[in-house]
């Protein structure tokens, strides 16, 4: 169990790159990361660190000791994680299942699509980013220490700073249709 979530993270990077790819030979272009803002480029070293420092905890590679150690071992969280990671992975390709033609990764403004409303949209305004938090809690739960801790605060940051972009992004997109939606849906949960 203690690594069913170092196993799923790579099965949801595939699910995005998947999901972009059948898109793109439909004529989508999905993949719109940092078009809007450049500084979302600072998000690739953040995780190339996080990614080695994760992997220098479970195999213990070089890598600072206080950094590398756990707050706490115990099963039952090994557990909780692995349910938790597999979870948001089903959620996350429900997700993009009902995201259909308009799943985009960054804010696509040339793109005019119909605003997404069912489905998991129907349960939160941002099920992408519910299913993302959820994982990273899952790893946090099964790798628990500083580095998984600070990069849990900093990606719930910088996630929440993209939710309130793609707000006043749609707002502006679709209007009254959009207002009347976040009334009856919530951000998150």
């Amino acid at each position: 169990m203690r690594y069913v979530p170092l196993i799923e993270l790579p099965v949801l990077v595939l699910l995005v790159l998947i999901r972009a790819a059948m898109l793109r030979r439909q004529g989508v272009k999905a993949l719109v990361f940092g078009r809007t803002d450049k500084s979302d480029f600072l998000l690739v070293p953040v995780m190339a660190f996080f990614l080695y420092a994760l992997l220098a905890a479970v195999f213990n590679w070089p890598f600072p000791e206080l950094l590398k150690r756990p707050f706490w071992e115990a099963e039952i969280f090994y557990w909780t994680a692995s349910v938790l990671c597999t979870a948001s992975l089903v959620w996350f390709a429900l997700t993009l299942k009902t995201f259909g033609r308009s799943f985009r990764v960054g804010i696509d403004e040339e793109t005019n699509d119909k605003l997404i409303t069912d489905g998991t949209f129907a349960l939160s305004r941002n099920p992408i980013y519910v299913g993302f938090m959820a994982f990273f809690l899952g790893v946090f739960l099964a790798y628990p220490g500083i580095v998984t801790l600070v990069f849990l605060a900093f990606f719930s940051a910088a996630i929440h700073r993209q939710v309130l972009r793609e707000e006043k992004f749609l707002k502006s997109r679709y209007g009254d249709g959009y207002e009347a939606y976040c009334k009856g849906t919530r951000r998150y949960l």
